[in-house]
């Protein structure tokens, strides 16, 4: 063909090309929008109030470390809307940078950006196709289109015309190479008939640039929350300080360091942070941080099948033998890791001949090799190459010499060699095949039965074709083997069941994220009697269930695809983001994990992706916010206890922080407003305050997350954080430590007059309540001593250092000058304990009448079982 002349066509595939490499822009476009979003946080706005208010304080201590949080805040940010654009990047690297090209008579060697519209190029084995192309030469072409697709076997692809009636979607497409996809065997040539973003590929990239991450759960939950803090604080702060100033009282430091919880986004940051570093240790690599929790709230997972509920990897799972042997193969994948069981007992080499001619002929008739795990070849022969692997029958590939070679085409749906063995080498030979069963049975006229050949009776095929309608009930992929001197006249030797099947665990793994109220649902682009046999194993689908076809859910709206529809095939990107979004609009919470180039529109539309490590394709693991390192799909089930666990921990701050918050400027309001004498100087304020903020507060953070959390249903994301439940035991803890406080102040205040020994006195209860709080602040639900007092430690430790810190401010001479104190003596101490442990007490309380009326179940979050 020659050359075509430059087209718009051909313009916006240069565009697609050009503007794949170079995201450099990007950078200074993501910083100021990520600087201006900063400025509409709400816990952000609070922070840099904080930071104002200790400005006009003169603590600039105060002041900087508050804007250190803030910058750090910015700066991840931008970070991880950098990383989350360079999806679009990689799209790039599954793209071949040159290819073979025929213009004007001549074959070239061009990159592929070069390519235009009418272009001629050339594919052989191993290359991945640079653009979509219309075959019109084509030579046992068998293009692996999984990561288009999904569909696990190689397509096979012809030159003929389409009807446009079967000319739906992708896998249909039989004369149409699309780019990205790779060639597996054969050759062929093809127009190209579409570049950059006009190919299929360029739809995936289009879409992907239209999606936007959704805000996560606990960042509404936060934005809420700072909301809700920022106004009660200042509300109150206007209200004391408007009082106060009638009163000629000037008291702006002592409620600004009371009233504004500075250590709230803190502590959120530092939790999450821990969080992910958890999450490493678990094989499990999180890319935002907010992200950890919200798999604690995730009710749906929609999960690819092929790379991620299976390992993509063609294996042997059952063989039938000629003679009516049947036996169980074990093991997944390209690799030797596996046994062939018949009735329970291992066999191995030639012990059971029947077993061993059946894959002696899938070893020898094959032309594929795996080395270092990895296949070279034909998925269906890499399951054979691993059948033998397990007999420790390999090494039969390399003992036959080839003489004679019929290749695998797409119309005779057979392969057959002649070989001889090297030490035989002056015999004819013996032909080995394998096959479609319809087809190698016609050329078969006698089977083997424990090593004599009897003739082939109509009987024999009847019991050939039961079994080869119950392997395919089961959704395997059925292969005939003979063998004889001469074609026409071979000996049939058995049957074998391929199948790419699910991963280790992962059954386990969905049974316990179902029974924990997740729904699961397979969305897959593989046929729908492939999909229904690994649902079915998983426990997914059942007898009597519904499926829907990519096509149907075209045709649904998003309302209606809201059914009990758990198996969803032929799905294409578009598909799947549907499916996504139409979750997400009856308020789902949707993870969705894939491995290939067709998932990662619907991975970076979803509330949570989870890309697989080893098999994923970096576009996916550029568009997911987590990553399986060791494709681990049980991992996933960490991740939501993880989650699970830092928001009941960031909920447990918030109770403690709250209440101290309260209880201080409680004690104000009340000394300002009725005209007492403040209990609280400023320098005591500011102590408890880094206690508040501190490292006990901070310690609540990293409470080790319960092992029977994972059994709670998922919380429901329209909860406020402060619930009723909480809201409640706040008010309580804030109600107790005032009414304590104020009774010391009153008891030590007889003589009206306010000394040293009174404020001392004042100051150690309100820092012992303090700590007893924590103590029952560790919890929403559990008991203290179901916990285990020392179960963390870093509690222990921060508890004890506030513990000597109070204890140097009252015994420390320098320290006394400082804070206005005076030593106290044992049984004061003893008293302050005792009063003070009430807090706790009660709360303890509080949690026993909560279980036994079952307040603490949680509303029943939105079941998506049925959805």
């Amino acid at each position: 063909t020659s050359k075509c002349s430059v087209c718009p066509t051909a313009i916006l595939g240069q565009s697609f090309w050009r503007h794949l490499p170079f995201f450099h822009h990007l950078s200074r476009e993501v910083t100021s929008s990520s600087c201006m979003f900063c400025f509409k946080d709400p816990l952000i706005l609070l922070l840099l109030a904080s930071a104002v208010i200790s400005v006009l304080m003169h603590q600039f201590d105060d002041a900087i470390s508050i804007t250190v949080v803030r910058n750090t805040s910015l700066y991840s940010r931008t970070l991880r809307e950098y990383r989350s654009e360079k999806s679009l990047e990689e799209l790039g690297k599954l793209v071949p940078p040159e290819c073979h090209c025929v213009r004007e008579g001549n074959l070239e060697h061009l990159l592929a950006r070069e390519l235009v519209p009418g272009d001629t190029v050339c594919l052989s084995v191993g290359e991945r196709v640079p653009a979509d192309l219309r075959l019109f030469e084509s030579t046992d072409l068998s293009v692996d289109e999984s990561s288009l697709t999904g569909e696990t076997t190689p397509c096979s692809k012809y030159t003929y015309h389409q009807l446009p009636s079967t000319n739906g979607d992708m896998a249909s497409r039989s004369n149409i190479a699309f780019m990205g996809t790779l060639v597996r065997c054969g050759k062929a040539k093809g127009i190209v008939i579409g570049t950059g973003e006009n190919s299929e590929f360029g739809e995936v990239f289009k879409m992907m640039q239209a999606e936007e991450a959704p805000k996560t759960p606990l960042q509404k939950s936060m934005d809420l929350l700072g909301k809700q803090l920022s106004l009660y604080s200042f509300g109150i702060i206007g209200v004391i300080m408007l009082v106060g100033w009638l009163q000629g009282k000037r008291i702006l430091d002592i409620l600004a360091v009371a009233a504004i919880p500075e250590g709230l986004p803190i502590v959120v940051t530092v939790t999450l942070a821990l969080g992910v570093m958890r999450m490493v240790q678990k094989r499990a690599i999180v890319k935002k941080l907010p992200i950890v929790e919200t798999l604690g709230c995730c009710n749906v997972i929609c999960s690819d099948k092929t790379g991620t509920l299976t390992k993509n990897e063609m294996t042997v799972t059952q063989l039938f033998t000629s003679d009516g042997l049947h036996a169980e193969v074990t093991g997944v994948g390209y690799n030797g890791a596996g046994e062939v069981l018949l009735d329970g007992e291992v066999v191995h080499g030639f012990s059971c001949p029947s077993v061993s001619k059946v894959v002696e002929v899938g070893c020898v008739c094959n032309d594929s090799v795996i080395r270092n795990h990895a296949l070279l070849g034909r998925p269906t022969e890499g399951a054979l190459i691993a059948l033998a692997m397990k007999m420790g029958l390999e090494s039969l590939q390399q003992e036959y010499v080839r003489l004679e070679e019929h290749p695998f085409t797409s119309e005779q749906k057979w392969m057959a060699v002649r070989c001889v063995h090297r030490t035989l080498q002056d015999k004819p030979g013996v032909y080995f095949m394998k096959g479609a069963y319809e087809q190698v049975i016609r050329l078969c006229s006698s089977y083997n039965s424990r090593g004599s050949t009897l003739s082939l009776n109509h009987q024999q095929r009847e019991l050939y074709q039961q079994q080869i309608s119950y392997m395919g009930s089961a959704g395997l992929r059925v292969l005939a083997f003979a063998s004889g001197a001469e074609m026409g006249n071979l000996t049939f030797l058995g049957l074998v069941g391929i199948i790419d099947p699910p991963r280790s665990g992962v059954k386990e793994a969905v049974g316990t994220l179902i029974s924990s109220g997740v729904a699961i649902k397979m969305i897959t682009g593989d046929s729908q009697e492939t999909a229904v046999s690994i649902a079915s194993r998983l426990g997914l689908y059942s007898k009597g269930c519904q499926c829907l076809s990519g096509d149907e859910v075209d045709r649904l709206d998003l309302q209606q695809l809201s059914n009990i529809i758990a198996v969803f095939y032929r799905a294409s990107p578009r598909h799947k983001l549907k499916i996504v979004k139409s979750l997400q609009n009856i308020g789902a919470v949707v993870a969705m994990t894939g491995d290939g180039v067709n998932d990662a529109v619907a991975l970076k539309a979803a509330d949570i992706g989870v890309a697989m490590g080893q098999t994923g394709t970096d576009v996916c693991k550029e568009a997911a916010d987590m990553i399986l390192v060791d494709d681990d799909f049980q991992t996933i089930m960490s991740a939501i206890e993880e989650g699970k666990g830092i928001y009941n921990n960031i909920k447990n701050f918030v109770r403690f922080q709250l209440s101290t918050s309260i209880a201080a400027l409680t004690l104000i309001s009340l000394a300002t407003l009725m005209n007492f004498p403040n209990p609280l100087n400023a320098m005591q304020i500011l102590w408890i305050n880094i206690i508040m903020d501190g490292p006990p507060a901070q310690s609540l953070g990293v409470e080790p997350v319960d092992s029977d959390v994972i059994r709670k249903p998922p919380r429901n994301v329209r909860d406020s954080i402060l619930t009723r439940s909480l809201l409640i035991k706040v008010l309580v803890s804030a109600f107790i430590i005032v009414c304590g406080t104020l009774f010391v102040f009153w008891r030590e205040l007889q003589d009206n007059v306010i000394t040293p020994r009174d404020t001392t006195m004042t100051f150690t209860c309100f820092v012992f309540f303090d700590m007893f709080n924590a103590l029952s602040s560790r919890s929403q639900t559990r008991m203290v001593h179901e916990m285990g007092l020392c179960s963390n430690r870093t509690f222990c430790y921060a508890v004890l250092a506030s513990i000597m810190g109070q204890l140097l401010v009252i015994y420390f001479p320098p320290l006394q000058n400082v804070f206005q104190t005076e030593s106290l003596s044992f049984f004061d101490l003893l008293f302050l304990v005792t009063l003070t442990s009430s807090v706790c007490v009660v709360s303890e309380a509080i949690k026993m009448v909560e279980r036994w009326r079952g307040v603490e179940k949680s509303p029943p979050a939105d079941c998506f079982h049925e959805v």
